[in-house]
Protein backbone atom coordinates (compact mmCIF):
# COMPACT_ATOMS: atom_id res chain seq x y z
CA UNK A 1 0.00 0.00 0.00
CA UNK A 2 1.65 3.36 -1.34
CA UNK A 3 2.11 5.86 2.00
CA UNK A 4 0.15 8.95 2.00
CA UNK A 5 2.55 11.80 2.36
CA UNK A 6 0.84 14.32 5.08
CA UNK A 7 -0.56 17.67 3.28
CA UNK A 8 0.64 21.38 3.89
CA UNK A 9 -0.49 22.91 7.49
CA UNK A 10 -2.67 25.68 7.10
CA UNK A 11 -2.93 28.56 9.40
CA UNK A 12 -3.91 27.69 13.10
CA UNK A 13 -7.13 29.33 14.44
CA UNK A 14 -7.34 31.52 17.67
CA UNK A 15 -9.22 29.03 19.74
CA UNK A 16 -7.04 26.23 18.61
CA UNK A 17 -3.77 28.55 19.98
CA UNK A 18 -5.56 29.59 23.06
CA UNK A 19 -6.37 25.74 23.94
CA UNK A 20 -2.47 25.09 23.24
CA UNK A 21 -1.54 27.85 25.68
CA UNK A 22 -3.47 26.42 28.41
CA UNK A 23 -2.44 23.14 27.74
CA UNK A 24 1.20 24.23 28.37
CA UNK A 25 0.75 26.64 31.25
CA UNK A 26 -0.67 23.09 32.76
CA UNK A 27 1.63 21.06 32.31
CA UNK A 28 4.79 22.47 31.21
CA UNK A 29 5.68 20.25 28.14
CA UNK A 30 8.86 22.71 28.15
CA UNK A 31 9.35 21.68 31.91
CA UNK A 32 8.97 18.22 31.61
CA UNK A 33 10.93 17.89 28.27
CA UNK A 34 13.95 19.35 29.55
CA UNK A 35 14.36 16.55 31.67
CA UNK A 36 15.48 14.92 29.22
CA UNK A 37 19.53 14.79 27.62
CA UNK A 38 18.18 16.05 24.55
CA UNK A 39 17.80 19.50 22.66
CA UNK A 40 14.80 20.61 21.50
CA UNK A 41 14.07 23.88 19.79
CA UNK A 42 11.18 26.21 20.35
CA UNK A 43 9.01 25.51 17.43
CA UNK A 44 9.16 21.66 18.81
CA UNK A 45 8.08 22.69 21.67
CA UNK A 46 5.18 24.43 20.47
CA UNK A 47 4.16 21.89 17.88
CA UNK A 48 4.56 18.99 21.18
CA UNK A 49 1.62 20.88 22.51
CA UNK A 50 -0.12 21.44 19.37
CA UNK A 51 -0.01 17.26 18.70
CA UNK A 52 -1.24 17.06 22.16
CA UNK A 53 -3.78 19.71 22.30
CA UNK A 54 -5.36 18.15 19.33
CA UNK A 55 -5.29 14.46 21.09
CA UNK A 56 -6.96 15.67 23.66
CA UNK A 57 -9.78 17.66 21.16
CA UNK A 58 -10.15 14.33 19.12
CA UNK A 59 -10.33 11.79 22.33
CA UNK A 60 -13.59 14.00 23.41
CA UNK A 61 -15.04 12.38 20.32
CA UNK A 62 -13.14 9.79 18.89
CA UNK A 63 -11.33 7.23 21.36
CA UNK A 64 -7.69 7.11 20.28
CA UNK A 65 -5.94 6.80 23.39
CA UNK A 66 -6.50 5.02 27.06
CA UNK A 67 -4.81 8.15 28.30
CA UNK A 68 -7.10 11.78 28.65
CA UNK A 69 -5.43 13.83 31.03
CA UNK A 70 -2.77 16.15 29.18
CA UNK A 71 -0.22 15.91 32.44
CA UNK A 72 -0.44 11.72 32.15
CA UNK A 73 -0.29 12.57 28.47
CA UNK A 74 3.11 14.58 28.48
CA UNK A 75 4.52 11.42 30.58
CA UNK A 76 2.79 8.53 29.31
CA UNK A 77 2.99 9.49 24.73
CA UNK A 78 5.45 12.26 24.66
CA UNK A 79 8.27 11.61 27.04
CA UNK A 80 7.84 7.89 26.65
CA UNK A 81 8.09 8.22 22.95
CA UNK A 82 11.36 10.90 22.59
CA UNK A 83 13.49 8.81 24.76
CA UNK A 84 14.03 6.52 21.92
CA UNK A 85 15.44 9.31 19.53
CA UNK A 86 18.72 8.51 20.98
CA UNK A 87 17.90 4.89 19.69
CA UNK A 88 17.01 5.90 15.53
CA UNK A 89 19.30 4.90 13.35
CA UNK A 90 20.00 5.91 9.35
CA UNK A 91 17.36 8.44 8.08
CA UNK A 92 14.51 6.29 7.12
CA UNK A 93 11.99 4.78 9.98
CA UNK A 94 8.69 2.83 10.05
CA UNK A 95 6.67 2.78 13.20
CA UNK A 96 4.74 -0.10 13.37
CA UNK A 97 1.28 -0.20 14.80
CA UNK A 98 1.68 3.15 15.52
CA UNK A 99 -1.89 3.88 17.03
CA UNK A 100 -2.21 7.60 17.31
CA UNK A 101 1.01 8.86 16.18
CA UNK A 102 3.12 7.40 19.21
CA UNK A 103 6.45 7.60 19.06
CA UNK A 104 6.50 8.35 15.61
CA UNK A 105 5.12 11.71 15.67
CA UNK A 106 7.44 13.03 18.32
CA UNK A 107 10.18 11.91 16.89
CA UNK A 108 9.10 13.42 13.40
CA UNK A 109 8.83 16.60 15.19
CA UNK A 110 12.57 16.56 16.76
CA UNK A 111 14.28 14.84 13.89
CA UNK A 112 13.04 16.94 10.88
CA UNK A 113 15.73 15.40 8.47
CA UNK A 114 14.54 12.06 8.85
CA UNK A 115 11.93 10.49 6.49
CA UNK A 116 9.29 8.46 8.92
CA UNK A 117 6.35 6.47 7.83
CA UNK A 118 3.74 5.55 10.64
CA UNK A 119 1.93 2.73 9.54
CA UNK A 120 -1.75 1.42 11.30
CA UNK A 121 -4.76 -0.86 10.34
CA UNK A 122 -7.12 1.34 12.32
CA UNK A 123 -8.80 3.99 9.99
CA UNK A 124 -9.62 6.48 12.56
CA UNK A 125 -6.32 6.42 13.87
CA UNK A 126 -4.55 7.07 10.12
CA UNK A 127 -7.28 10.03 10.05
CA UNK A 128 -5.68 12.08 13.14
CA UNK A 129 -2.25 11.29 12.14
CA UNK A 130 -2.58 12.32 8.84
CA UNK A 131 -4.51 15.41 10.21
CA UNK A 132 -2.16 16.51 13.03
CA UNK A 133 1.03 16.08 10.61
CA UNK A 134 -0.99 18.66 8.37
CA UNK A 135 -1.63 21.08 11.26
CA UNK A 136 2.21 20.66 11.62
CA UNK A 137 3.90 20.73 8.81
CA UNK A 138 5.56 17.36 8.97
CA UNK A 139 6.43 17.05 5.56
CA UNK A 140 8.56 14.31 6.70
CA UNK A 141 5.78 12.17 7.92
CA UNK A 142 4.11 9.36 5.61
CA UNK A 143 1.00 7.61 7.05
CA UNK A 144 -0.18 4.08 5.76
CA UNK A 145 -3.00 2.13 6.39
CA UNK A 146 -2.28 -1.59 6.26
CA UNK A 147 -1.18 -4.45 8.73
CA UNK A 148 2.48 -4.52 9.31
CA UNK A 149 2.48 -8.02 7.74
CA UNK A 150 0.44 -6.88 4.49
CA UNK A 151 2.33 -3.76 3.87
CA UNK A 152 4.51 -3.55 0.65
CA UNK A 153 6.31 -0.17 0.60
CA UNK A 154 9.07 -1.53 -1.60
CA UNK A 155 11.95 -1.13 0.11
CA UNK A 156 13.33 -1.67 3.83
CA UNK A 157 13.79 0.90 6.49
CA UNK A 158 16.96 1.98 8.74
CA UNK A 159 14.90 1.56 11.61
CA UNK A 160 11.68 0.30 12.38
CA UNK A 161 9.70 1.32 15.73
CA UNK A 162 6.81 -0.72 17.74
CA UNK A 163 6.02 0.54 21.22
CA UNK A 164 4.06 -2.01 23.57
CA UNK A 165 2.83 -3.68 20.16
CA UNK A 166 3.35 -7.76 20.43
CA UNK A 167 5.41 -9.90 21.84
CA UNK A 168 9.03 -9.58 20.37
CA UNK A 169 8.92 -12.97 18.73
CA UNK A 170 5.90 -12.33 17.24
CA UNK A 171 7.24 -8.41 16.40
CA UNK A 172 9.46 -10.52 14.42
CA UNK A 173 7.10 -12.35 12.68
CA UNK A 174 4.96 -9.40 11.58
CA UNK A 175 6.99 -7.02 10.67
CA UNK A 176 10.90 -8.08 10.67
CA UNK A 177 10.66 -7.99 6.78
CA UNK A 178 10.90 -4.32 6.93
CA UNK A 179 14.40 -3.96 8.96
CA UNK A 180 17.10 -3.47 6.67
CA UNK A 181 20.27 -5.58 6.43
CA UNK A 182 22.50 -3.45 8.67
CA UNK A 183 19.08 -1.76 10.12
CA UNK A 184 17.77 -2.10 13.72
CA UNK A 185 14.34 -2.76 15.10
CA UNK A 186 13.53 -0.80 18.46
CA UNK A 187 10.72 -2.53 20.29
CA UNK A 188 9.94 -0.17 23.07
CA UNK A 189 8.85 -2.79 25.99
CA UNK A 190 7.84 -2.26 29.85
CA UNK A 191 9.64 -4.51 31.78
CA UNK A 192 12.41 -6.53 30.98
CA UNK A 193 11.46 -9.03 28.52
CA UNK A 194 13.02 -12.08 29.67
CA UNK A 195 10.84 -14.74 28.33
CA UNK A 196 10.55 -13.29 25.00
CA UNK A 197 14.24 -12.75 24.59
CA UNK A 198 14.96 -16.61 25.47
CA UNK A 199 12.02 -17.20 22.59
CA UNK A 200 13.84 -15.17 19.69
CA UNK A 201 14.88 -17.12 16.46
CA UNK A 202 18.77 -17.32 16.23
CA UNK A 203 18.49 -15.08 12.57
CA UNK A 204 18.10 -12.39 14.93
CA UNK A 205 20.39 -10.93 18.03
CA UNK A 206 19.15 -8.38 20.79
CA UNK A 207 20.39 -5.85 23.09
CA UNK A 208 18.73 -4.57 25.94
CA UNK A 209 18.91 -0.84 27.53
CA UNK A 210 16.62 0.77 30.22
CA UNK A 211 14.77 3.67 29.25
CA UNK A 212 14.16 6.52 31.72
CA UNK A 213 10.83 8.34 31.30
CA UNK A 214 10.93 11.32 33.89
CA UNK A 215 7.47 10.79 35.76
CA UNK A 216 7.41 6.85 35.51
CA UNK A 217 8.94 3.84 37.72
CA UNK A 218 12.66 3.32 37.66
CA UNK A 219 13.07 -0.38 35.51
CA UNK A 220 9.52 -0.02 34.18
CA UNK A 221 10.82 0.89 30.57
CA UNK A 222 13.45 -0.52 28.28
CA UNK A 223 14.44 -0.65 24.79
CA UNK A 224 15.31 -3.90 22.68
CA UNK A 225 17.76 -3.51 19.86
CA UNK A 226 17.15 -5.95 17.36
CA UNK A 227 19.68 -6.88 14.70
CA UNK A 228 19.93 -9.47 11.44
CA UNK A 229 22.53 -12.00 12.89
CA UNK A 230 25.93 -12.03 10.56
Amino acid sequence: MRALRAQPSLAVSRPLLQNVAAILLDVDIKRAIDQLDQDFSADMVEKFGLLLAELERWNRKVNLTAIRDPDEMVTGHLLDSLVARPLLEGTTVLDVGTGAGFPGLPLAIAEPGHAFTLLDSVNKKIMFIQHVAGLLGLANVGVARSRAEDYDPGHRFDTVTARALASLPRLIEIAGHHVGEDGVFVALKGRYPAEELHQLPDTWRADVTELKVPGLEKGSRHAVLLRHTK
